[in-house]
């Protein structure tokens, strides 16, 4: 039987999945050079739920990763891998 202690699984480095997305979202924005706000105009979300996901406040849905990696011109995989 597995337990899980938190909401976040850890990975074998320590890193949530949300921490890894996190990293992967902030630095694909920043290599197409978009702010928040331009990223989140193109992927139909507000400014500051860019800014909570890049900080691991909160977990997208598929939907939204979905999105934001079009925006981004990747498949959404890569914002999931470390």
């Amino acid at each position: 039987m597995v337990e899980y202690s938190s909401s976040r699984c850890s990975l074998e480095h320590g890193d949530s999945r949300g921490e890894v997305f996190a990293r992967n979202l902030r630095a694909a924005r920043q290599a197409n050079g978009l702010s928040q706000e331009e990223l989140a105009h193109r992927a139909a979300v507000d400014r500051t739920y860019i800014s909570s996901l890049e900080r691991s406040v909160y977990n997208p849905s598929i939907e939204v990763v979905d999105r934001l990696a079009t925006v981004l011109g990747m498949e959404a995989s890569e914002l999931l891998k470390r």
